[in-house]
């Protein structure tokens, strides 16, 4: 991470995990384990029945409140959606995009991620757009082409202005929830890629700005090393993120 050009963020993505009453215990847990003043940006992207608890529980501390995706209409017949104006009138000022799992189990494609993002920026939250490639693609030697193309297509009609509210996030699918984490070199390595393509696109300047996060299996066994390389700016955490004393070791390690 260079925090002199950019923010570090750790954003926990809870999935679909946590009653509100367990919200509320568990980030009243996490205000007596987090650094007073950590030295990154401290997210929770919550399910939406979450959100109120965790904006009630989290008042006051370093704790800041985001939702798990986002509709890309404003309203209309799309059941069981949830609008971006829904989520900024509930308070939440951040929300992820394209998550391997939303890809996998609900027919989430690069376009409708596209959509998504474009949504959630023009309606204020910053949006962490996840981005990575399945073990087949990596054996294949096709990691850059897959990774390069997501971005590409999510970005599209993202302006440099817009880019200022998005976060990206690399999680390599086959080390998500598999016990697998990619090594601090594979990291730097991509997430190196995904910069390059920003600075293709919008420039040199404006891509060192950007948040770069690593998303696949960051623990707190592992952070500080994942986050001591240039191009890896915070992580996007799963399981570690519901374990307090967990969740706090990967902020502490935004301090080295």
């Amino acid at each position: 991470m260079n925090q002199a050009k950019r923010r570090t963020v750790i954003a926990g993505n809870w999935k679909m995990n946590m009653t509100p009453s367990q919200t509320t215990a568990l980030i009243n847990e996490m205000k007596t384990t987090l650094p007073a003043e950590p030295a990154c940006d401290v997210v929770l992207c919550v399910p939406f029945v979450d959100i109120a608890a965790a904006k009630a529980a989290a008042e006051g501390s370093v704790i800041k409140v985001g939702a798990e995706n986002v509709h890309f209409e404003e309203k209309g017949a799309y059941t069981g959606e949830i609008s971006a104006q829904m989520l900024t009138e509930c308070g939440v000022e951040y929300v992820i995009v394209g998550h391997s799992e939303r890809r996998q189990y609900f027919g989430e494609t690069d376009d409708t991620v596209n959509l998504r993002l474009l949504a959630g920026v023009k309606a204020g939250l910053t949006v962490i757009l996840c981005v990575g490639e399945l073990l087949g693609e990596r054996e294949k030697g096709i990691t850059a082409e897959i990774v390069s193309l997501q971005t590409k297509v999510a970005l599209r009609n993202i302006d440099a202005d817009m880019l200022k509210k998005v976060i990206i996030a690399y999680e390599p699918v086959w080390a998500i929830g598999t016990g697998l984490t990619a090594t601090s070199d594979q990291a730097e390595e991509v997430c190196s890629i995904i910069r390059g393509v920003l600075a293709e696109k919008y420039g040199d300047d404006a891509a060192q700005g950007v948040t770069i996060q690593y998303g696949g299996s960051m623990n707190a066994g592992n952070a500080a090393e994942l986050l001591s390389k240039e191009n890896v700016d915070g992580g996007l955490i799963g399981g570690a993120s519901l374990k307090a004393a967990d969740f706090a070791k990967i902020v502490e390690a935004s301090n080295q």
